[in-house]
């Protein structure tokens, strides 16, 4: 035997040229020319493979081949595709299979799923187990709107019967490795009264650890950098005009990302501070688009980070629009927030407290170096009366400075 490995055309030629005639001689099994002619095949097919593409199985002719075998007409796949005109328009290759129908073809019909899947960026493994929630309960027309599921168009009903498909999409890659269950279960800690809804909630913070890692913090962050005087320091920056894109570069800088994303119908946030594989990240809504929001919910979730986070609590939300249920952490933040913004020693010796006069507001600001939204802010919580001080003193919007 003189076998190679086929490199050209040419070799392919002379190799089939031989396998022809060693089958022509029809050789006896374990004969010299019989084992000839068994490795010569094994090269030729491997030469084959890489020259010509495999071949990708149809589902449509999959489905209609097995209606063919099991004599079943087009009534018979509604149980399995849906009603008369989603059925007509998968066979005529209008719609594509959903991963729903996928699964009940496959269940049902005993069709290959990976023959359904076909060129779908679907994993095997989704087809085979069932499915963690209910996809249809996501806030899927706002996360069409926000642009999370590329270019896809159709309507409300539309967008319901892939839901599972175009959230398990967005989801692709933004969950941990191996770790995915833990991370859509992952422990809440919510203060308010009322409850988030769940699916919103979720869809939320993966919208946040999108943007995160589309600009992450530019140093690695170290546990212990934020203290006391880091958050006073930080929030004089408040004094400056630009001052909340300021702290989202001094945050940066901490090796602490900074993400503004509007909340979901449903969930009542103004903040949360998170974790992304071991990387802090504060996430604003700027729901209530004040600058002394801003900055309070910016210190109350950077005590978070610093005091709370960890791997076994890796999710702080917040709505400080009901305070009445907090537990220890949510005070423990609120009042070094508060610290860091208007010291308590001398809130209690300022004229403000019960003035609330707009000059004195600006003395106080001027005196600990903050904007005086901050401390209009403060005033009107004390007060529990938020129509004074509004204008020019505590209504700036946060928002202008992210684009």
């Amino acid at each position: 035997m003189n076998i190679k490995v086929i490199k050209s055309g040419n070799d392919y030629t002379q190799a089939m040229a031989r396998l022809t005639a060693l089958m022509a001689l029809d050789p006896k099994d374990g004969s010299k020319e019989d084992n000839e002619l068994e490795l010569l095949a094994l090269v030729i097919e491997d030469y084959e493979r890489k020259i010509v593409p495999p071949v990708t199985p149809d589902p449509v002719e999959a489905i209609l081949f097995r209606m063919d075998q099991m004599k079943l007409g087009r009534k018979d796949l509604e149980a399995y595709i849906g009603s008369t005109s989603k059925v007509s328009e998968v066979l005529s290759r209008k719609r594509p299979l959903s991963l729903p129908m996928i699964r009940r073809l496959h269940r049902g019909l005993d069709i290959p799923a990976d023959v359904l899947i076909g060129n779908a960026e679907t994993g095997m493994e989704v087809i085979g187990a069932v499915p963690e929630m209910d996809y249809t309960k996501f806030p899927l027309k706002e996360m069409l709107d926000r642009n999370c599921f590329g270019d896809f168009k159709g309507n409300a009903q539309r967008l319901k019967d892939y839901a599972e498909d175009l959230v398990l999409k967005f989801m692709q890659g933004l969950l941990p490795k191996q770790a995915e269950p833990a991370f859509l279960r992952a422990p809440l800690h919510q203060r308010g009264t009322r409850d988030a809804d769940g699916y919103a909630l979720l869809a939320w913070r993966l919208c946040v650890i999108k943007k995160a890692r589309t600009n992450p913090a530019p140093r690695e962050y170290k546990k212990g950098i934020i203290t006391a005087k880091w958050l006073k320091d930080l929030a004089r920056l408040s004094a400056f005009d630009d001052g909340p894109r300021l702290a989202r570069e001094q945050l940066g800088m901490a090796g602490i990302t900074l993400v503004i994303e509007p909340h979901f119908k449903g969930t009542y946030l103004d903040g949360a501070a998170m974790l992304d594989e071991g990387r802090p990240i504060v996430a604003m809504t700027l729901r209530h688009d004040r600058l002394d929001n801003f900055w309070f919910v910016l210190m109350h979730e950077l005590v978070h980070v610093a005091k709370h986070l960890d791997e076994a609590h890796p999710l702080f939300t917040d709505n400080l629009d009901s305070p009445d249920e907090q537990d220890r952490k949510e005070r423990e933040a609120d009042d070094m927030a508060s610290e860091a913004l208007v010291p308590h020693a001398t809130w209690e010796k300022s004229s403000v407290r019960t003035s609330h006069l707009s000059k004195d507001v600006l003395v106080l600001a001027e005196k600990l170096g903050v904007h005086p939204a901050i401390v209009a802010g403060r005033v009107r919580h004390e007060a529990k009366n938020y129509r004074i001080l509004v204008k020019p003193l505590g209504h700036g919007q946060a928002s202008r400075h992210f684009a």
